[in-house]
């Protein structure tokens, strides 16, 4: 009989140790969805701008409302000035476990404060700094230029070409050499003459860019690598054809031919459900292709016929069966070989070391 107390006795201690742990796991379960069900983006603008800023505000937005996760935004923190870290902190502060650098400068600027939050996921776009909690994110876009080349290369009666670009950094040096690629592929006479403005976005840096390829070079196209559509605009009110970036330019005319174009809201759903998912910086980076729909070329104009058409979709098909832009021989504008029969330029070199320029390209002094 005392022997049946006894067990009775530890039954009932062990149900009561074991109801405990089940509250505790709840509990902590609870507390980790409560602080990692919410995402931190930080834009150099503001959330209402037209460009790259209010692109991605709205592509992190759709994608968290899709999702059911909070969204935190840290608006207007320019590069280099030391607040991208401030604006961490804050993030972190106020429960963010997934951080969004949206600018290309923010990873290197914020290596130590990455570090001080191996707990923290983050996402830094484009980054050439990586680190167990930090993946790089984007979209092959070059793919999408060399597209626009093709478009630029078939319409040009000039054969000079101009591209209105904010700094030589990997990124823009990628997506400058793959259109001047797509030209070439279509117009071996033609060339791509670039102007630097040294800024992701000032109108009249754009504005006086645009009229010295116009004045100066006589080009019949005009493509830009900036956030802003200055460009396009200024080449519409002259009457020379523009190819736009991240997102159609509204109310130009149909000399406005096509943009290479971002689907954010794509992009940002995949990695937000990885996250959520617990699979955050499992990769070193993630380059989404023209194929995942991220990148793509807009709508045409109507002066785009369809020999150019048949010309874009045949280039496409070629990317898509695994034909990159950057393979096969290519030299660069000194007369170096960088690629060669069979080859293909990897994805380290594209991100972190294209600073040379492809034959075609010419660097306005």
């Amino acid at each position: 009989m005392k022997n049946n107390k006894n067990k009775q006795y530890l039954l009932l201690i062990a149900a009561a140790v074991l109801l405990i742990a089940i509250i505790v796991f709840i509990f902590t379960i609870n507390l980790k969805e409560d602080s990692t069900a919410k995402v931190g983006l930080i834009i150099t603008g503001s959330v209402t701008d037209d460009g790259w800023n209010g692109m991605h505000y709205q592509g992190v937005k759709s994608a968290c409302e899709s999702l059911g996760v909070e969204l935190i935004v840290k608006e207007n923190v320019s590069e280099g000035t030391g607040r991208c870290a401030e604006a961490i902190d804050e993030l972190v502060s106020e429960g963010a476990g997934m951080i969004i650098l949206s600018s290309y400068a923010y990873p290197v600027e914020v290596q130590e404060t990455v570090g001080k939050y191996p707990e923290i996921s983050f996402y830094g776009i484009s980054a050439e700094y990586y680190a167990e909690n930090m993946t790089s994110y984007f979209g092959r876009m070059y793919q999408a230029r060399y597209l626009a080349g093709v478009v630029a290369g078939m319409k040009t009666e000039s054969d000079t070409i101009g591209y209105v670009a904010a700094m030589p950094n990997s990124e823009v040096n990628r997506g400058i050499n793959a259109f001047t690629l797509g030209v070439k592929s279509v117009n071996e006479d033609a060339e791509v003459v670039v102007v630097w403005t040294d800024e992701w976005e000032d109108e009249k840096k754009e504005l006086e860019a645009a009229k010295i390829l116009m004045e100066e070079k006589g080009v019949d196209v005009l493509t830009y690598h900036q956030n802003q559509h200055y460009v396009a605009q200024a080449a519409d009110e002259a009457g020379i054809y523009s190819i736009g970036y991240n997102a159609v330019a509204e109310g130009l005319s149909d000399k406005y031919l096509t943009a290479a174009v971002w689907d954010w809201n794509a992009l940002y759903c995949q990695i937000i459900r990885e996250y959520l998912q617990g699979k955050g910086n499992t990769v070193k980076r993630h380059w989404f292709g023209i194929n995942t729909g991220v990148v793509a070329l807009s709508e045409y104009s109507a002066l785009i016929d369809e020999d150019i058409i048949e010309k874009i979709e045949e280039a496409k098909a070629e990317i898509g069966e695994g034909n990159d832009v950057f393979s096969g021989v290519i030299y660069d504008n000194t007369g170096k070989i960088r690629c060669d029969e069979g080859e293909l330029i990897s994805d380290e070199i594209l991100l972190e070391k294209m600073d040379w320029f492809v034959d075609g390209v010419v660097i306005y002094e």
